[in-house]
Order: structure tokens, then sequence, then C-alpha cells
């Protein structure tokens, strides 16, 4: 059935691809191969770890995206205004993938991993506010309240979490990516599944 949300669907899936796919443009082809290819591609492996993160992490949001417009059936434009700026933190990915992707296992990955945080801090902060102005007004399916409760139920956790990521980043770098690959399997699991193994 069509509903009022479908050109923001469509719209959104198209900035989703473009984003997924902008991530590979970080990675090279080694040309200075003194020590052979082979030792040439695997010190690139900061660059392919932060690749497959930012793809993972961007296949998650374009996931949970589309569970909150199964659920979201009208329009307004607060939610267009709070869609486009979802949009624009997910364009900005492959930017903190590359400035991590740079100065992992150096002496500024600190710094680096901050701003890749950073970045999914804001986004998570964003999808709470979508989703929070249409359950506000009124903007769900009613047939599908029930769900749609467990959604703000898992959602609560993602900023705060996001910020425990970040803090952690003074501390320890490889653990707050850790902690962003734990996080990104959390939001991947349906929160009718999560709700399951609470009961």
């Amino acid at each position: 059935m069509q509903t009022e949300t479908g050109r923001i669907e469509a719209f959104s899936d198209g900035v989703f691809a473009i984003a997924i796919t902008l991530l590979v443009l970080d990675l090279k082809v080694p040309y200075a191969v003194e020590k052979g290819l082979a030792a040439a591609l695997l010190k690139q492996w900061p660059a392919y770890l932060a690749y497959v993160m930012s793809y993972m992490y961007i296949g998650v949001m374009w996931i949970n995206h589309h569970r909150l417009f199964t659920h979201i059936r009208r329009s307004d434009d607060t939610l267009l205004v709070l869609n486009l700026l979802l949009l624009l933190g997910i364009t900005s990915v492959p930017f903190p993938t590359s400035v991590l992707s740079s100065h992992l296992g150096g002496p500024q990955q600190r710094t680096a991993a901050i701003v890749y945080d950073g970045v999914y801090l804001v986004i998570a902060v964003l999808f709470n506010l979508l989703w929070r102005h249409a359950v506000a007004r009124e903007l769900l399916d009613k047939n599908y309240l029930q769900s749609a409760a467990m959604i703000t139920k898992q959602y609560a956790f993602g900023p705060v979490i996001y910020l425990v990521c970040l803090l952690t980043a003074w501390i320890s770098v490889p653990i707050s990516l850790i902690l962003n690959g734990v996080l990104a399997v959390f939001f991947l699991i349906p929160p009718h599944k999560l709700a399951a193994r609470k009961a």
C-alpha cells in the first residue's frame, strides 16, 4: 500500500546507498611496494577495518530507518526536516571513516576515534528526535503501537551508550571501537526479539 511517506523513504534509500558506496573510495591501491605488494596491502589494515565497520554501521542504520518507516504512516514538515538532518549525519560518515583509517594505530588515533564516535552520537540523537516526534505527533500506524513502544525502549539506550563510547576513546581506542560494534549488533536485533528475551 502506498503511504504518505513513500517519497521520504525513496529519497532516504538513495542517500543511504550513496553514503555506503562512498566508503569504498578510502581504499587505495598501494603503488609504493618496495617490500612487496602483500606487505603494502597489509599495511593498509586500518582502512579495511574502518571501511568494514562503517559499512556495517550504515547498513544497520538503513535497517533501522526502514523499521521506523514501517510504523510511520504520515508526515509533517518537522518530520521532513528531522529526516533531512538524520541524512546529513549519514552522508557525513565517510569523512570520520577516512579520518579514522588515516590515524588508527598512530599517535593521533584517540582524536580520530573521538571524531568517529562523535558523529555516531549525533546520528543516534537525530534518530531519537525523529522517532519521538513521530510518536508524539501520532504519525504512526495505530496497528503497530505495541511494537512502536519496543522501538522507543530500544532507542533510549542509543545516545547514552554512544556517549560512553566517545568517553571511552579517551582511555582506550580499541575498547571504544569494540563498544561501537556491540551497539551495531544491539540495534540490528529487532525490538520484539529483545523483548522476547527479557520475558
